[in-house]
């Protein structure tokens, strides 16, 4: 609800017509020439209430400053209409030398309420008597006039005579004027014991009807530039503009036709054109409305719905309090309203709409302070800017939030993963914080410079109950799309890695369910063993050597074995033996021996790197036989696990899955550890590399993602390409890698997460061009559907 003066015109009221004596005159304008004469008796009259009948004074500190300056750009202390009058009188006259021969003695002061302004003065050209001046809205002036002066003189006031002087108002305001009527009245001063009663405000004793009616004056008030331009977009927008102002129905009309917030035929438009009665007219076809204040207050409940069902409405002749009447019918209505303001009495309308915009320049302080949002330069256009500033911040908001919520469900999903199924945690803590804190940084903030959408103006208001900044369709968008399909590729790499690494993903499942793998506790360190057909071919089976899985060689010697007393690593390590009678590589603790031998016995099968043992009866030490070793282990004596030292490979493993067939892999703590680190980078530059194509995903909500729009926005790139550095850095500069838990990964496990990410590209480009032919064709149902539950 936008006021008029000030807001869409240009507040630079100026006098372009006078009506005296039944006759229409312009004054001298940049199109227009003077035709009224300034010594004729009737305009003298006119001059004289115009004059005299205001409050507006030239500002005397502009004046000082600059005497010469032209009378059409001097500053003026007074309102808009007033400022108006005061320049075209004073190309007349000097209006305070008119204002000092007729001093003014009482009065009543302008307001909204009653649309007029009275002025009493000693009048020099008849001393001892008053002149009294009446100025304000013409039907309120014509009201208290029962004399009319005409060129025959003052003559009662008759119908005729006030149907007259309406055709000439009609075709003033049919332009867009601005029109106050001029009366005035003599009589003998009061005595001075009852000056005071007589010269009350609020219950004067001087004459309020019987006056004499002087004529019209008419100020043209034009729209600023922009005000068209900028009520199309809020239109285009899907906001309505209803223009709430004091002017008459008519003018408020014509300036209304003149910006475009009429732009349809009311019903008595229609009416006029077809030549018919006013309630011949079907009301479904109208669609636009001009309602005069002096209306509403009969309305009644459906008044107001049929009223404000209406595309294009106007209220004219309106009150302050009317003002709030209205929003508060709109907001009954279920919108959300935007009201300007800029008097006292409009502080209860402001401070009632959902958003008050009081006028920087011509506002009052009591406006501002009721107001949420001061416009500085009191203009229409501006509200629109801050409408697409909003949307552009909301829009921008909403991107940055879709962006970070992503990559909640890929942080989440491995310690889920991890708690349901065993499998290790694909993600450490610290390589969370970098993504949060590191990678997603720069461009979770660059979404901030996003430049405004094409579409931006053309969409319809959101709607304030459903549409928040983060809704159902976002956390379904974020989480459920791409947070789940982020997690899905990084698990994809995860698996890739461990597999090049010899373990299957099915050996995965259940590999940290008893705390064992890679441990930073040292007592909580085991050995694994993994089966494979053959040595660097993925893994069938596996198992730890805990108490648990080898219970019976902790419940004392067995045949062919020592007790086992230890299952910690550290108390297992194969220190090389420096006796030279054993095979080269041979360990000499007891302990590391005797786990190797019944680890073999168990699993069945040789391991896939060299091992000895001196059989009973043999000369030497056998390699590499099974048989030998492993079949009897009450006489194959110690089995010496040499490989694990020299890194030699068992050249007799036969590739099968049968027993004694295939062959066991050992890993040490240092083995799993880097095993595990590197399968968890690759998980990190996996959501990493997908997360690059969902920063562009995010980047609009339903338009294209244009070369345009990449470079429109440098700090975005930016933040795409410091997200590439900082997962090379945290992957391969030593120490920096160590520091964050990483480590260096093979080239070819890059690859498994660019395919995922430009998926992911497609998807989303995809998926906004369904929903835009959703939009230009509603027949295109996947499309209007995807718009309707898919655009967050």
């Amino acid at each position: 609800c936008s006021d008029k003066t000030g807001t869409l015109t240009q507040n630079r009221m100026t006098v372009v017509h006078v009506m005296v004596g039944d006759t229409i005159y312009t004054s001298k304008t940049a199109t227009t020439e003077q035709t009224f004469d300034t010594t004729d008796p009737l305009f003298k009259e006119a001059f004289y209430v115009m004059a005299n009948c205001a409050k507006a004074e030239f500002d005397s500190g502009d004046m000082e400053k600059f005497p010469d300056k032209p009378i059409i750009e001097r500053v003026v202390n007074g309102d808009a209409s007033e400022a108006g009058i005061l320049k075209f009188c004073e190309q007349i006259e000097p209006v305070m030398a008119v204002r000092a021969r007729n001093p003014q003695v009482g009065g009543i002061p302008f307001n909204s309420t009653n649309k007029f302004m009275v002025t009493i003065h000693k009048d020099e050209s008849n001393p001892g008597m008053l002149k009294q001046c009446f100025k304000g809205a013409p039907e309120r002036v014509l009201e208290r006039c029962s004399k009319i002066l005409t060129r025959e003189g003052v003559v009662d006031c008759t119908p005729e005579q006030v149907a007259r002087v309406n055709e000439h108002l009609a075709t003033l305001m049919d332009n867009g004027e601005r029109v106050l009527g001029l009366a005035l009245t003599s009589y003998a001063p009061p005595p001075a014991a009852e000056a005071d009663k007589f010269f009350d405000q609020d219950a004067p004793g001087f004459p309020m009807q019987g006056m004499t009616f002087v004529g019209l004056t008419a100020l043209l008030d034009p729209p600023r530039e922009s005000v068209p331009g900028a009520v199309e977009r809020c239109q285009s927008a899907g906001v309505q503009v209803i223009m709430v102002t004091g002017d008459h129905p008519a003018t408020a009309k014509a300036i209304a036709k003149s910006i475009g917030i009429i732009k349809d035929p009311t019903a008595q438009d229609l009416a006029k054109m077809r030549g018919v009665e006013l309630d011949q007219i079907d009301r479904s076809e109208v669609k636009s409305v001009v309602v005069p204040g002096w209306e509403l207050k009969d309305f009644e409940e459906d008044d107001w719905n049929r009223i404000l069902a209406h595309e294009q409405i106007v209220f004219a002749r309106t009150s302050p309090q009317q003002k709030l009447i209205i929003v508060e019918n709109c907001q009954r209505l279920g919108k959300i309203v935007a009201v300007t303001g800029d008097g006292v009495n409009d502080s209860p309308a402001l401070k009632k709409a959902n958003i008050g915009v009081a006028m920087g320049i011509a506002g009052s302080d009591v406006s501002k302070e009721a107001a949420d949002m001061i416009l500085l330069d009191d203009n229409f256009s501006s509200i629109v800017s801050g409408i697409e500033e909003g949307r552009l911040i909301f829009d921008n908001l909403k991107k940055s939030i879709a962006y970070t919520l992503s990559s909640n469900i890929p942080e989440l999903t491995p310690f889920l993963v991890f708690i349901i199924t065993g499998v290790p945690s694909a993600l450490s803590t610290i390589l969370i914080l970098c993504i949060d804190l590191g990678t997603d940084m720069i461009p979770a903030i660059s979404f901030a410079y996003e430049k405004a959408e094409a579409d931006i103006m053309e969409r319809p208001p959101r709607d304030a109950k459903r549409d928040r900044l983060v809704n159902r369709v976002l956390v379904c968008f974020s989480y459920l799309q791409l947070g789940i399909y982020q997690a899905v590729a990084g698990y994809f790499t995860y698996m890739v890695i461990w597999n090049d690494y010899m373990l299957h993903p099915s050996s995965i499942l259940g590999l940290d369910g008893g705390g064992n793998w890679a441990q930073p506790a040292e007592d909580n360190r085991r050995w694994f063993f993994s089966e494979h057909e053959r040595l660097q071919k993925q893994s069938f089976d596996r198992s730890f050597f805990t108490e648990d899985d080898y219970p019976t060689y902790f419940n004392g010697a067995q045949p062919g074995f020592i007790e086992a007393t230890t299952a910690r690593f550290k108390d297992l390590v194969p220190t090389p033996s420096s006796d030279s009678s054993l095979p080269l590589g041979a360990s000499d603790n007891a302990q590391f021996n005797n786990m190797i031998k019944a680890v073999g016995t168990e699993l069945g099968r040789p391991f896939c790197l060299e091992f000895a043992c001196q059989p009973s009866g043999a000369a030497d030490f056998v390699l590499n036989d099974y048989d030998a070793c492993f079949s009897d282990p009450a006489t194959s004596g110690t089995v010496y696990y040499t490989g694990v030292n020299t890194g030699k490979k068992n050249p007799n493993v036969v590739e099968s899955e049968d027993e004694g067939e295939g062959c066991i892999f050992s890993w040490t703590y240092d083995q799993q550890k880097q095993t595990y680190l590197r399968a968890q980078t690759g998980y990190f530059d996996t959501v990493i590399i997908v997360r690059t194509c969902i920063a562009f995903v995010c980047k609009t909500r339903l338009l294209a993602v244009t070369p345009r729009l990449i470079w429109g926005n440098k700090i975005h790139l930016i933040g795409v390409f410091s997200m590439i550095l900082m997962i090379v850095g945290l992957t391969y500069i030593p120490g920096l890698n160590t520091a964050f838990g990483a480590a260096p990964i093979l080239g070819r496990h890059w690859l498994p997460g660019i395919p995922w990410a430009i998926i992911i590209l497609i998807f989303g480009e995809t998926r906004k061009l369904l929903m835009r032919m959703g939009v230009k064709n509603p027949n295109f149902k996947l499309g209007a559907w995807l718009r309707k539950y898919a655009y967050w």
